[in-house]
């Protein structure tokens, strides 16, 4: 019975102290909660009876609310801006590493027998020239299309570093840096088939045939494909045979010549241009798709000997094309 005794009154010791514990915990909530109560109430008051002592009690910490929450929110959007910025940067960058990983590696312009046209995309920098008499060639403009007239035959004009044609793309180059090869050809067989094509489209064929050099621009094997693809007749022309009357009477029979230039007056690197006519006076009239004014005045047959590229890649630099059975 003692024993029973004893731990009731252990019991009752503990739970006493418990209590007081909690008592002691939930003492500052119980004035906290007073405090807010009476504040509430003292404002309350405040408003009823005195409107202005409570709008400069209360406006001061409306304000300094509004403006941290305004502020909060600037500095949210502007957080946002920045990393909507960052991801967007962080995805092209990641766009342009993937193009790059997946493009087909450029052929290395080191190689002595490349079949690269080796383009320079600056624009050359040569000694001006006088514009030949419109009576020898001229550019006429018909229903839309640019014509050079001038020697035996009227060719189709394209220029590549137009605003029309410039920004199209070359595989993943541009025509007006990099496309002198199919604006040429477009020209060729534009006016050899009858079939306007214009330098877009011979380029987007070009990239289908494996023509399109990255970062080169074409690949020399265009020029004859090309003109088997379109049913013309095209023949090397070795430039040590090349000479004046031989040119004179190609052009003046009505073909045409592609030439593939080096560093001089056409170009820095490597450059296709095509040989149209010949004046009365034995000069030669071009057709330059980088150049109208360059496909607007006469030439020595001698300088563009001279400034023929060296190689000697799928029947390069001269190639005579005509229409089959010509």
């Amino acid at each position: 019975m003692k024993r029973v005794l004893l731990n009731f009154l252990v019991v009752s010791v503990k739970k006493n102290d418990q209590l007081k514990k909690r008592k002691w915990y939930a003492a500052p909530l119980v004035v906290l909660l007073a405090v807010l109560c009476i504040g509430g109430v003292e404002l309350a008051v405040c408003a009823h009876f005195d409107p202005a002592l409570y709008h400069s009690i209360t406006d001061p910490v409306y304000t300094a609310v509004q403006t941290g929450v305004r502020r909060a929110a600037e500095t949210g959007q502007a957080a946002w801006n920045s990393l909507c910025q960052t991801a967007d940067a962080a995805a092209l960058r990641l766009r342009e590493a993937w193009d790059e990983l997946t493009a087909p590696p450029p052929a290395s312009p080191s190689e002595p027998e490349s079949d690269l046209q080796l383009v320079d995309s600056e624009t050359v920098t040569a000694p001006p020239r006088p514009r030949a008499e419109y009576t020898v060639t001229a550019l006429e403009n018909r229903d839309g299309q640019d014509i050079l007239i001038g020697g035996t035959r009227e060719v189709v004009y394209f220029d590549q570093t137009s605003e029309r044609w410039a920004g199209e793309p070359y595989g993943s180059d541009h025509i007006g840096g990099y496309g002198c090869g199919p604006t040429a050809m477009a020209m060729v067989a534009s006016t050899l088939t009858g079939q306007e094509i214009d330098p877009a489209q011979m380029a987007q064929y070009c990239v289908e045939q494996g023509y399109w050099a990255r970062l080169h621009g074409s690949y020399l094997s265009m020029v004859p494909g090309v003109s088997e693809d379109f049913g013309l007749e095209c023949v090397s022309l070795p430039p040590e045979e090349a000479s004046s009357d031989l040119v004179t009477q190609h052009l003046a029979a009505g073909q045409l010549i592609v030439a593939l230039m080096g560093p001089g007056h056409f170009t820095n690197g490597g450059h296709f241009i095509v040989l149209r006519g010949v004046t009365l006076e034995g000069s030669i009239l071009v057709a330059d798709p980088a150049s109208q004014e360059r496909s607007l005045t006469t030439w020595d047959l001698e300088l563009i000997l001279e400034e023929l590229s060296a190689s000697r890649h799928s029947g390069s630099p001269l190639w005579i094309i005509s229409p089959k059975n010509f």
